[in-house]
């Protein structure tokens, strides 16, 4: 099997763990342009993320700069042909599940079906406490969430599901999804999510897992799986390190992945050794042209070798 590959978008959330200094100033025409050569360069989706607000204590790591996803996909799906949109990840457990999915099936139906929603529990608790919802219990919220989702989703157009947090029956919401059945890939590295992920996911979304840790957590959702006889089609997905194709002639980082395509691709090659289907990729640049030249370079001369 080929090993598949997107990218989690600049500019839509600026997060000092990995912003560069020149998304600041960016703006829309910038995320526009990053998408298209996304798209134009073979990836396989690109990806935005989900805060509704951040407190100000955590501001200053965070930043308050978050696009919201569902409006930021459809934007760009718009000014894109093929390229997949990747809610990557929604905290789904913040809103009402026919509200996440009137508006996620509208996103779909205008895509063609270009859709993969991925979902998380969430970790700021004043953000739960201003929306109304149980910090403590998020984790409960989104399993049923999840149910709901699937339910809300299909193909009915009178979605019923009853349980323990939501109960709704004849109400019908259209337009319906463009795709039968919209993946949902669930983000996050716990015990809890991993089996979260196994249980209720067409795929796995991690946070950060290094690469020596993949192996056992892939096993154990294999594991799970196979102990509940689930057969169905599942990804599995890996957070690359950062990337620079070529050679930089500045500070890139220590941790960053360098050099030739065929040195990057030999590296990032090791991802389906260790059973992984999928890799996010994020680039190290100084300019929108110097990030659009590097995801160009890798579509051309790393993807090729990657499988």
């Amino acid at each position: 099997m080929s090993l598949a590959y997107g990218i989690q978008l600049p500019v839509q959330s600026q997060s000092t763990l990995y912003a560069e200094g020149w998304e600041a100033d960016a703006g829309p025409a910038d995320l526009v342009a990053v998408a298209r050569a996304v798209d134009g360069a073979g990836f396989d989706y690109l990806a935005c993320c989900d805060h509704v607000a951040v407190p100000r204590r955590l501001a200053a790591a965070m930043s308050t700069v978050w696009y919201d996803p569902v409006a930021t996909l459809a934007h760009l799906a718009a000014v894109t042909e093929r390229v997949r949109l990747l809610s990557h990840v929604a905290v789904v457990a913040l809103r009402h599940p026919l509200v996440t999915a009137k508006q996620y099936a509208t996103l779909d139906h205008l895509s063609g079906g270009r859709l993969i929603l991925g979902v998380g529990a969430g970790h700021v608790r004043e953000e739960f406490a201003a929306l109304g919802v149980d910090f403590e219990r998020r984790g409960a919220v989104l399993d049923e969430s999840i149910d709901a989702l699937r339910a809300a989703l299909g193909p009915e157009e009178f979605p019923e599901h009853h349980g323990k947090f939501y109960d709704f029956g004849g109400l019908g919401q259209r337009p319906r999804p463009a795709q039968p059945d919209v993946p949902v890939w669930v983000g996050g590295s716990s015990p809890a999510a991993v089996r979260r992920a196994a249980l209720r996911g067409d795929g796995w979304l991690p946070q950060g897992d290094p690469r020596e840790r993949l192996p056992a957590q892939v096993a154990r959702i294999r594991d799970m799986r196979a102990d509940q006889g689930i057969d169905a089609p599942f990804t599995v997905g890996a957070i690359a390190e950062p990337l620079y194709v070529g050679r930089a002639g500045w500070e890139v980082g220590r941790r960053t992945l360098t050099g030739t395509p065929e040195r990057i691709a030999e590296s990032l090659r090791e991802y389906r050794a260790l059973g992984v289907d999928q890799i996010q990729v994020r680039f190290r640049s100084r300019s929108r042209a110097e990030l659009i030249d590097q995801i160009r370079l890798f579509g051309a001369e790393v993807a090729p070798r990657l499988n």
